[in-house]
């Protein structure tokens, strides 16, 4: 991979279509944790069941962290005011 496209790629992490890609992705994971937490419930598995709560606050705190990015960018657009 060239330097010029390794710098586009690190600039498409930093845009808004890149950061609701990120979300999206992340949004993604919270089914996964959802059935986790449904197969552990079924199981009775107390320590399955914290791993899957453990998973969802992680997915949480990254949209959380996604959100709060994704609103730095619209403060940086001159047009969105």
């Amino acid at each position: 991979m060239s330097t010029s496209a390794l710098q586009k790629a690190k600039g498409f992490k930093k845009s808004r279509t890149g950061t609701y890609l990120s979300m999206g992705t992340t949004a993604f994971g919270a089914v996964a944790v959802t059935k986790q937490i449904k197969k552990a419930r079924a199981e009775h598995d107390t320590l399955k069941l914290v791993d899957a709560v453990v998973s969802a606050a992680a997915i949480v705190t990254g949209l959380a962290i996604l959100y709060r990015e994704l609103k730095r960018l619209g403060d940086d657009d001159v047009l969105l005011g």
